[in-house]
């Protein structure tokens, strides 16, 4: 099973040509992701898979999808 998680673009960095890269927040978790084959923005959310974004999203999708995966690591916890 492939899991895309989503995240919030907070800066890119484009000064290599070949790959764009940027730093994305995933609930508190800042990861460096390839942007190179999407059409995204700062402050724009994606969906990443293995280091790469595979879509741009909505912000209300992103958020809901946060919070239901924040609710189902509480629930491993229990």
């Amino acid at each position: 099973m492939c899991l895309a998680v989503p995240g919030k673009i907070l800066s890119i960095d484009d000064s290599l040509p070949e790959i764009k890269m940027a730093k994305v927040d995933f609930g508190g978790i800042v990861r460096n992701i390839c942007i190179q084959w999407v059409d995204a923005t700062i402050h724009d959310y994606i969906l990443a898979h293995a280091g790469m974004a595979i879509s741009v999203i909505n912000e209300e999708e992103a958020v809901e999808t946060l919070r239901l995966l924040e609710e189902m690591a509480k629930d491993c916890e229990e």
